[in-house]
């Protein structure tokens, strides 16, 4: 899959990747991507996170908007802050509340697929997995 507004020679993972350094810089939590673009023709990544509180959903979606060069297609859940998606066409985020990430539990539904796991202190790819 190709976005029209990215760069040539940025891929999706390295898209993934800048968006989850944007929310890890607003505190997001649990922060992966999963590399869905062998099981489904709808993305190649997720990036899934989540927060405690609305004020952190929104503060990690902004932050996330703001520092991005690539605008997304679609917004959805920004009014109600409990799971707010973003579609970046080659990269879709998902940013929930605690409570909704556990009830939804997307990693769980793509366990087939490639995940990689961020954090803040080591961010490049820490603990690429396949489970």
């Amino acid at each position: 899959m190709t976005n029209p507004t990215s760069h040539p020679a940025d891929t999706s993972g390295d898209l993934a990747a800048k968006i989850a350094q944007f929310a890890l810089n607003k505190k997001a939590d649990h922060v992966l991507s999963i590399d869905v673009q062998k099981l489904t023709s709808i993305t190649d990544q997720f990036v899934i996170c989540s927060a405690d509180t609305n004020i952190q959903v929104k503060a990690i979606a902004d932050g996330i908007r703001k520092n991005t060069v690539h605008k997304p297609t679609r917004i959805e859940g920004y009014e109600q802050l409990n799971w707010v998606l973003l579609d970046y066409i080659d990269v879709i985020v998902h940013i929930f509340k605690t409570t909704e990430r556990n009830y939804y539990n997307l990693e769980k539904l793509w366990a087939d697929a490639p995940k990689t796991e961020y954090n803040d202190d080591h961010f490049t790819a820490a603990n690429p997995s396949t489970n």
